[in-house]
């Protein structure tokens, strides 16, 4: 294009002279050449492409799908599985139901394989063995939803025989117990050496949902026994079930209030959802609203009414499941499925997964060490076994000395036994002697007076008696005191 703007830019008289000599050699004239213009297109500098990144998460979601895990645990005969199926809107226990599903059995068998904790074994021995006459058998129900192009795979575990017997002590040991097997599961596929992570599925219970009876005087020590438990290692959330039995407002408002304020004297956690700083003001003003009404009273129901709205029926009139103002079904809905379900497992994964999983190496006896991944430096190799060399002479050298002063102290103390046993042989045998001579001098005062009673002669062979016994006697003593002195 530069050369034709050239050519555009010569002048007149210079393209005269050029046709005529070509018309002279050639006999053609070229036509005259129309002048091109150049378009500049300016780009938008601030404009990058991440806004798109959503889009991405969502075409990535759409075709991965999601997956939740659902523990719903209660008393028989407060409608665990009317409420699986209002929730979720289908039948779904008509669903093959096993004791335990695939993931758990997989669980079991790998950890008595590699023998992890000696605990659970126990606990499960005790679960088996039913020492405390009460059976609590979870089941599982594994299902594919699919809703607008949005698949689910949802997996609820439901309990049965839970708070049915006399005797409800260690009750939720069966159900803690599930909980960290799951999470045992997936910290053992997260270390694996070869995994494939796309066909890798998430066993850990997202949310806990716990049932508690209506009977309008608030929770009972199992309710609390099992939420103290399992508030700490699950995402807990306890309802109302069969709000429909209370009979007023004003009943179920109180029976809220009693429940909430014995969950705060005894410290219990239960899920909360979160406002964070980008939300908006209806956001935020709907979830303050929803913390406002836990826990949750609710009612379940499939069947329909003249309307076509799924209701229960009543004699005196009729409420309606889906009303917000008959019941809090709505609210549970949005808190588990189409507001909160991926903030459950934000927490369950970044949180309560996490803490377990610290605790759990710990116990392991497994420690950190940030200097795994370190490039290697031969400098700072030196360094640091020089420093560990250093302290190994140090420790050493201390351990030397300690033991060198044991060793002084062990022949001092010797010696110190050694001591008091002469003292004790000293005094003895200066005992003795002392018990000799006061015996010789009582012999010679006796001589003495005989020798005065018999007479002259008597007298002084006697004289010389004593004073070759004392003689004999002082140079006995002598002999011994010089022999014990030297």
């Amino acid at each position: 294009m530069s050369t034709v703007a050239s050519s555009s830019s010569v002048e007149p008289q210079q393209q005269g002279s050029i046709e005529t000599e070509q018309s002279s050699t050639v006999g053609q004239i070229l036509p005259q050449q129309p002048e091109f213009k150049i378009i500049k297109k300016k780009l938008n500098q601030g404009y990058v492409g991440f806004a798109n990144l959503p889009k991405q998460y969502h075409r990535k979601s759409i075709r991965q799908g999601f997956e939740f895990n659902l523990l719903l645990v209660g008393k028989n005969g407060l409608g665990k599985r009317t409420l699986i199926n209002t929730l979720f809107n289908r039948d779904l226990t008509q669903k093959a139901e096993v004791d335990e599903d695939e993931v758990s059995r997989l669980l079991s068998e790998k950890l008595r394989r590699l023998q992890l904790q000696e605990s659970l074994n126990d606990a499960n021995n005790l679960e088996n063995s039913n020492d405390n006459g009460s059976k609590v058998n979870l089941k599982s129900i594994n299902t594919v939803i699919e809703e607008n192009g949005v698949s689910l795979r949802l997996n609820v575990i439901h309990t049965e025989g839970f708070g049915d017997y006399i005797n409800n002590t260690d009750s939720y040991i069966p159900i803690l117990k599930e909980i960290e097997r799951r999470y045992d599961y997936h910290l053992e596929q997260e270390n694996l050496i070869s995994r494939d992570m796309s066909e890798f599925k998430d066993p850990r219970i997202h949310c806990v949902l716990y049932l508690i009876e209506p009977n309008g005087h608030g929770l009972t020590d199992l309710d609390l026994e099992f939420c103290s438990k399992i508030g700490s290692i699950a995402n807990l959330i306890p309802i109302i079930a069969k709000s429909d039995s209370l009979k007023t407002v004003e009943e179920t408002v109180e029976f809220k209030t009693s429940i909430l304020k014995q969950l705060d004297q005894h410290n219990i956690e239960f899920f909360k959802p979160s406002v964070y700083e980008n939300d908006d003001k209806e956001n935020i003003a709907y979830i303050e609203n929803l913390v406002e009404k836990f826990p949750l009273a609710v009612m379940a129901g499939t069947d329909l009414d003249s309307n076509g709205n799924r209701a229960r029926v009543y004699p005196w009139g009729t409420l309606n499941v889906d009303n917000a103002d008959h019941n809090d079904f709505t609210y549970l809905k949005d808190l588990i499925i189409k507001q909160f379900m991926e903030e459950l497992k934000e927490k369950t994964n970044k949180v309560l997964y996490e803490e377990y999983r610290s605790q759990k190496l710990v116990q392991l006896g497994i420690k950190q060490d940030n200097t795994i991944f370190k490039e290697f430096d031969p400098v700072e190799k030196l360094i640091e076994e020089k420093s560990l060399h250093e302290a190994k002479l140090a420790k050493l050298e201390t351990e030397m000395k300690q033991i060198f002063q044991e060793k002084v102290l062990e022949k001092e103390k010797k010696l110190q036994k050694s001591e008091n046993e002469l003292f004790l042989k000293h005094k003895e045998m200066k005992e003795k002697l002392m018990k000799q001579l006061k015996a010789l001098e009582e012999k010679k005062y006796h001589l003495e007076m005989h020798l005065q009673s018999n007479g002259g002669v008597d007298s002084t062979k006697a004289d010389e008696t004593s004073k070759n016994g004392s003689v004999n006697a002082s140079t006995t003593t002598k002999e011994k005191k010089k022999g014990f002195l030297r």
